[in-house]
């Protein structure tokens, strides 16, 4: 989860680990609903029935071209949202809330299951988890930051070395 504006520096460790791993990476993205069942197995959620919340969702697949193109000619999305409880395993993510959210009282997830995109708010760990286990497409490895970030987010939960041997 990128939290701050990138410098030149930035950009450049990006296109270098691009380089170095671009070649090595097969499409391998999981759908809106593998997310969906994995989040189910790993965390406590409580599912929200709440317009606003599938409308941040909704927009943020259809006003993004990259995101949009995604979607099956006709298609829509297909929202679903919720909240990650302090419970099991979220209570590592509650220990561990990022300074930016530490007034947020629950974790919000909304997925689009027609497309896949995803969006964490309250946890970098969680947003961390769900890019490592959702893996890449075409698209995402021609893109430098979206294979930086999925080479870094593999590495923080170690899951690099199973990825490199699939």
């Amino acid at each position: 989860m990128l939290m701050q504006k990138p410098a030149l520096e930035m950009c450049e460790e990006w296109k270098s680990v691009w380089n170095q791993y671009k070649d090595r990476l097969t499409p391998n993205r999981k759908s809106g609903q593998e997310l969906i069942d994995y989040l189910s197995k790993e965390y406590v959620l409580t599912e929200i029935h709440d317009k606003k919340a599938a409308d941040v969702v909704r927009f943020n697949v259809t006003m993004n071209e990259v995101h949009a193109s995604r979607l099956a000619p006709g298609a829509v999305p297909i929202t679903k949202t919720y909240y990650v409880e302090n419970q099991g395993n979220g209570c590592i993510l509650y220990e561990n809330v990022d300074e930016i959210f530490k007034d947020l009282e629950k974790i919000f997830v909304g997925i689009d299951v027609a497309t896949g995109w995803y969006t964490v708010e309250g946890s970098s760990m969680l947003w961390d988890e769900l890019c490592a286990f959702q893996g890449v497409d075409e698209v995402d490895i021609q893109n430098f930051y979206c294979v930086a970030k999925y080479i870094d987010c593999l590495k923080r939960f170690g899951w690099l070395q199973k990825m490199l041997c699939e």
